[in-house]
């Protein structure tokens, strides 16, 4: 991996704290370092390397040319997730998961759709021409649907793998990215059971700071991956005009 994982800088974001102990997940036992004031330490050699294999998946699926959908709705995750998925140019959802949101795609793509066409028509003039109560139901509609899927919008298909910040909190999202056969990628902290994951990064997910520098991560991968993509295409690119001349 290109950037270098520092210990000290995980230490200095508290990636390392964990939840009371009595609160423990047994399946996380071997990323636990330490028990210390009735609080379990995670093991940060453990953290960097599945970190590393987090980032070399996510780069791998990106280079196919697919999507990774960045989940995050709790409070201390939300900001952090929208900033990075946006930085990278992926799609996130940081409000409420609406269910069916993989398993059932046709809908939410419909509902999109909807989305997409309320803003055409606010671009075109047709919404001026409405009365004022179709304008203000309109606008209503338009709000709603903005708020949980503006987020997503550019997403046409299900995406190649996804993201949580605390699967624990997201278990509906797990479970449908599980059913699809969707790798998942999360940060699992020691109240969460890591079984079923493919790529579980050991590490404390109620910090904004320590969710702000595993997502810091994240996304140079994804970055890469894409970088590796656009390289492809311009190669191709620069072939296919080669072979035109010769």
């Amino acid at each position: 991996m290109e950037t270098k994982i520092s210990t000290q800088d995980l230490l200095k974001a508290g990636v390392h704290f964990g939840h009371i102990a009595r609160k423990w997940n047994p399946n996380m036992r071997p990323f636990i370092f330490m028990k210390k004031g009735g609080i379990h330490i995670i093991d940060l050699s453990k953290t960097i390397i599945k970190l590393q294999e987090a980032c070399i998946g996510l780069k791998k699926i990106v280079a196919m040319g697919k999507k990774i959908l960045l989940v995050g709705t709790k409070a201390q995750a939300k900001e952090k997730v929208f900033f990075y998925a946006k930085s990278v140019n992926m799609p996130c959802v940081t409000e409420r998961w609406l269910g069916g949101f993989l398993t059932n795609f046709t809908t939410i793509r419909r509902s999109v759709k909807k989305m997409n066409n309320i803003e055409k028509m606010k671009k075109n003039g047709t919404f001026d021409t409405l009365s004022k109560k179709e304008r203000l139901l309109i606008s209503r509609l338009y709000a709603k649907l903005y708020k949980n899927l503006g987020s997503i919008s550019s997403m046409n298909h299900l995406p190649g793998g996804i993201f949580l910040v605390d699967p624990y909190k997201e278990k509906i999202a797990l479970s449908e990215a599980i059913k699809l056969n969707i790798p998942v990628f999360a940060m699992v902290d020691t109240n969460t059971n890591p079984n079923g994951i493919q790529f579980p990064i050991p590490s404390n997910d109620d910090s904004s700071k320590s969710i702000d520098i595993i997502l810091r991560f994240i996304t140079k991968a994804i970055q890469d991956g894409a970088a590796s993509v656009a390289k492809t295409d311009k190669n191709e690119l620069k072939n296919g005009k080669t072979s035109e001349k010769s």
